[in-house]
């Protein structure tokens, strides 16, 4: 069996990801870019029992599947979602003196990632989670421009 495409164009797809993540949400470096994508995975990660996190990352092209799981440790298990403002702040804590989130960027980040992943098995896997779990992945293009 050859190996699979994904594999095979992984980089390719994760350049693209930081490249679409750049623009849609103005920032300058691809560092910045990968602190903020790391973050707003990180963040929901944290809010998913250890089988949804393995289901979960079978949904992600395959660098930002590794990015989700690596250094997982289940005991970080936080069961609720809380507030839109405490998840940014959320999201801003990682490498807080490198990180450039802002209101817009779990939008902004899973608004981009969705265009790589399979929207149908995507949208399934979150409403099995939560409704919690599907509002973080809601994209309001509106949300983005206010």
């Amino acid at each position: 069996m050859p190996m699979p495409q994904e594999y095979q164009r992984a980089h390719i797809i994760f350049d693209q990801i930081l490249t679409d993540l750049c623009d849609e949400l103005h920032l300058a470096t691809r560092n910045q870019t990968y602190t903020l994508l790391q973050s707003v995975l990180l963040t929901f990660r944290r809010r998913l029992t250890a089988p949804q996190v393995l289901k979960f990352a079978s949904l992600l092209p395959p660098v930002a599947r590794a990015i989700f799981v690596k250094n997982w440790d289940e005991r970080e298990y936080t069961p609720k979602f809380s507030s839109e403002n405490d998840l940014v702040e959320e999201v801003k804590d990682l490498r807080r003196d490198h990180n450039f989130a802002d209101r817009h960027a779990i939008k902004g980040v899973t608004h981009i990632l969705r265009r790589y992943m399979d929207e149908a098995k995507l949208d399934a896997a979150l409403a099995e989670i939560s409704e919690d779990a599907v509002a973080y992945w809601q994209y309001d293009k509106a949300s983005l421009c206010a």
